[in-house]
């Protein structure tokens, strides 16, 4: 089955990891494009293409300030991202509380079992063989 293309929707356009980069920038704030090249040391045109795709799926905005333009993240946008990863972060937290239960579970009964009274140890003793003297 073939690949959809990025520009069809948001969950194919932040498959790339470069465009997460400039998501995460973008969120903190506003930035044109040549901050963002000098932030990840990319290319100009790569970041321009990468901006472009995630204009055309509605993740980032843009507004031109004198000879500039602007970017800014769309939280609109990124909302059915968001909703999506949380069913896994339900998962995560599921599973991370049963490993710490367990965790608990077994430093409890190291715990007990350090502070149950010891019974003493037996020891290795042969009976004693009488000793031979000389004459």
């Amino acid at each position: 089955m073939p690949r959809a293309a990025t520009t069809s929707d948001v969950f194919n356009a932040v498959a790339e990891p470069r465009r997460r980069e400039i998501l995460t920038l973008l969120v903190v704030k506003e930035l044109a494009v040549g901050e963002i090249v000098a932030i990840l040391r990319l290319d100009q045109p790569s970041v321009s293409k990468h901006l472009r795709v995630l204009r055309d799926v509605g993740l980032v905005q843009a507004r031109r300030n004198g000879r500039h333009k602007l970017y800014r993240t769309n939280a609109q946008a990124i909302q059915p991202l968001h909703e999506w990863a949380g069913t896994f972060e339900r998962y995560w937290t599921h599973q991370l509380n049963r490993i710490k239960e367990r965790a608990e579970t077994k430093m409890r009964v190291r715990e007990e079992d350090q502070n149950a009274p010891r019974k003493p140890s037996p020891r290795n003793h042969s009976p004693q063989r009488p000793s031979k003297e000389k004459k």
